[in-house]
């Protein structure tokens, strides 16, 4: 690993999808981004992800079936809530929707395909800042929703690992605290 590598990782920082504006990645760029995110580790070649790819006008027609399914599956979820929802995805100028497809294998237990396909988001997000992006990789309620995963063509083996906001940085993040080593690491011992 060359050190400008092991400086990104150790540097990285999300950024709040609030916080990203335009513009986004190029199509070169993306065919990139996207090409360093399908580059991990995939026990017996299951490909166990996908990714749904949600940028320019698509943001907010999306942005309003949230509103719709919202108001479907919330009781009561009021009009500064909808409102929000109609923006949820115009936070950032490309929003990767990333599908994990768990497929019955013996030889790779669904634990290593789930694996897989969180090794695939943080690639998406490592290449994209690397490429002087900001990304922010969540869920909220929308990748846990039903109407959700309906509107998204989602198969029975899917579910959404997350949404990833990849955008230009309108602010640097702060940095925040991390673990202390000595608390996260331990020699085993016979």
């Amino acid at each position: 690993m060359t050190k400008d590598a092991l400086d990104h990782l150790l540097t990285r920082r999300s950024v709040s999808a609030n916080s990203l504006g335009e513009p986004g990645p190029n199509p070169s760029e993306l065919q990139q981004i996207l090409t360093a995110a399908a580059r991990v580790p995939d026990h017996k070649k299951l490909v166990p992800w996908r990714f749904v790819l949600i940028q320019g006008e698509a943001r907010a027609a999306f942005g309003k079936l949230l509103a719709e399914i919202c108001r479907e599956e919330e009781k009561d979820p009021g009009a500064f809530r909808l409102e929000n929802e109609t923006k949820r995805f115009l936070r950032a100028p490309l929003v990767i929707a990333v599908i994990s497809r768990v497929t019955d294998n013996k030889g790779a237990p669904e634990w290593e395909q789930v694996l897989s396909v969180g090794a695939a988001c943080q690639n998406l997000i490592v290449a994209a800042s690397a490429l002087g992006f900001g990304t922010q990789w969540i869920t909220e309620w929308c990748a846990y929703s039903p109407g959700v995963r309906q509107a998204l063509g989602l198969a029975d083996n899917e579910r959404v690992a997350g949404f990833v906001y990849i955008g230009t940085a309108k602010e640097n993040p702060e940095e925040r605290e991390r673990p202390q080593l000595a608390d996260i690491v331990s020699n085993w011992r016979p």
